[in-house]
């Protein structure tokens, strides 16, 4: 595989730019890991938007049936599927302009990196970003 994930410099710059965060897959029931890590990010100042078209809203928020349908700036797309999913997810964050597409632990394909991989922004698979968040900061 010829991925590689970011320097940890480059993701500290990430996290330390960035206010929104897009979670696709995020679920509105607590005891999901997708919750849960999501709701760290949110009390750590991020603002957190809701993909996921099986929900009307989670952690308080609006839901969203894609990244297309979000109104606002997204700075991290943040990713809760299985990793066969993330090509699909890579191509529709292909035309969003985000600073970051970021899979999380145990989520990676190379589909995915080779699809987003001359779009300007950071690729990060297979990476806990409530993990990272409390390494780098």
């Amino acid at each position: 595989m010829s991925f590689q994930n970011p320097t940890k410099d480059e993701i500290k710059q990430l996290l330390d730019e960035s206010k929104t965060i897009a979670v696709v897959g995020l679920s509105d029931k607590p005891h999901r890991t997708s919750y849960q890590v999501s709701k760290a990010m949110q009390e750590a100042g991020f603002k957190i938007i809701p993909v996921n078209p099986s929900i009307q809203e989670s952690l308080g928020e609006k839901s969203y049936a894609s990244l297309k349908e979000v109104e606002e700036p997204i700075d991290i797309i943040n990713v809760f599927r299985r990793s066969e999913y993330l090509p699909d997810v890579a191509r529709e964050a292909s035309q969003i302009d985000a600073k970051a597409f970021w899979a999380q632990q145990g989520v990676i394909h190379e589909d995915a990196y080779e699809e987003l991989k001359d779009e300007n922004m950071l690729i990060i698979m297979d990476m806990c970003i409530k993990v990272a968040h409390a390494i780098y900061q």
